[in-house]
């Protein structure tokens, strides 16, 4: 097994072993933890996100910002220009005038909408405390129940970290932090004594911190998902909110289902993006055909980017399955190679499923054509969006 396993990695990407890691879901799990952490902070909080919504839950965190802060804590927060565009001036004054340093990632230009290079965001939600905890995934701060209210709340997971991994995670952070600084010559702040991480010795979890970026890591989350599916012998559960995969992705699904492996997609039924969602089912009809069972989840809407495979592997992170993930934006996913940590994400997983609509493979088939039509040219207006935007051919 273990050999297996190490194949699931490349060079470059090898596990770190020793973490302790805690799934988190959705806003009642992940707020607590995250305030928690700051208000525990004695140095430093280093905080991205793409969405800072004006609501109660977000109010909490700036609120907990501020007073890291105010205590004498070195507190920064990285926001993306397109999906924080409505952060209030007023939070933002209240900030700053507690000490926090706040950089807003490729801010809005006019004509912004019409700029194929604005799909090329900051996706990343990420937080990383004194270099001794992070806490990472799907959950932007937005509240639950925002902007469309459900009786359920919205279905997301991330993860809380500790241990020889927030090596990794710590130096992204600053990373980041310095090259947005930098290109947006941001005046340099006092002289501190960098912040050393450190992390408990009694974890047990292997685990590696995957990014996507312009540079050098251009397809990693990508080859993690490929190498996962390409040795998959049992299961393969994937929950994406955003699932629109390229050709080998694809590929891969339909090869594992012919093998007898059991494949499991749980996708979006509620949707805040009808022209993505009807690209997206332009592929169902093929994926049904070989054997891959499609689920949409209508309790709630869906904004989980998460899957477990075999039972042991799973990942937990901010990436969706689509060109604007794994081709353009800036994104942070976790893999964890555990069983105990898989088997609870697969368990909240098959309770959501039991939840959702399986999509029948006759009856998608015969949906009437205008329908199947428009599926085709809103996915072919992706390809060409994400052609424009530079990230290359997408198939």
């Amino acid at each position: 097994m273990q050999a297996r396993m190490r194949k699931l990695f490349f060079r470059g990407l090898e596990p770190v072993s020793g973490n302790r890691v805690r799934l988190l879901q959705g806003g009642a799990e992940f707020f607590p933890a995250l305030i928690a952490a700051i208000d525990a902070a004695r140095l430093e909080v280093h905080l991205e996100t793409y969405i800072f919504n004006d609501d109660p839950s977000a109010a909490a965190v700036r609120d907990a910002l501020a007073g890291a802060a105010r205590r004498g804590v070195r507190v920064r927060v990285l926001i993306d220009g397109v999906g924080a565009r409505d952060f209030p001036q007023a939070w933002r004054d209240a900030l700053e005038s507690a000490g926090v340093a706040l950089l807003v990632y490729r801010p809005l230009v006019s004509g912004w909408r019409s700029n194929p290079h604005s799909l090329r965001r900051l996706h990343r939600k990420l937080a990383v405390v004194d270099a001794r905890i992070a806490i990472l995934g799907g959950m932007n701060l937005i509240d639950d129940f925002e902007p469309v209210r459900f009786a359920t709340p919205r279905l997301d997971f991330s993860v809380e970290v500790r241990g020889p991994l927030l090596a990794a995670i710590h130096h992204s952070a600053i990373r980041l932090w310095r090259l947005v600084a930098l290109t947006q010559l941001h005046p340099g702040e006092s002289r501190r004594p960098p912040v050393r991480p450190s992390w408990p010795t009694d974890g047990h979890v292997r685990a590696a911190f995957v990014v996507r970026d312009n540079f050098a890591h251009r397809r990693d989350i990508e080859r993690v998902y490929l190498a996962a599916l390409a040795l998959a012998r049992d299961e393969i559960v994937i929950a994406n909110a955003y699932f629109l995969p390229g050709r080998r992705f694809r590929k891969l699904l339909k090869m594992a289902a012919a093998r007898g492996v059991r494949v499991h997609l749980l996708v979006q039924g509620h949707t805040d993006h009808p022209f993505f969602q009807a690209a997206a089912r332009a592929l169902y009809r093929d994926l049904l055909a070989a054997g891959v069972a499609i689920h949409e989840y209508g309790a709630s809407e869906l904004h989980a980017k998460v899957a477990v495979v075999d039972g042991h592997w799973a990942t937990v992170g901010s990436s969706n399955i689509d060109p604007f993930s794994l081709l353009l934006a800036r994104e942070a996913n976790l893999v964890v190679d555990d069983a105990g940590f898989a088997g609870d994400l697969r368990q909240r997983l098959q309770q959501a499923i039991a939840r959702s609509v399986a999509l029948d493979p006759a009856g998608w088939g015969r949906r009437p054509w205008p329908r199947r039509m428009a599926s085709w040219l809103a996915y072919e207006g992706v390809r060409l969006m994400v052609g424009l935007a530079g990230g290359g051919r997408w198939v």
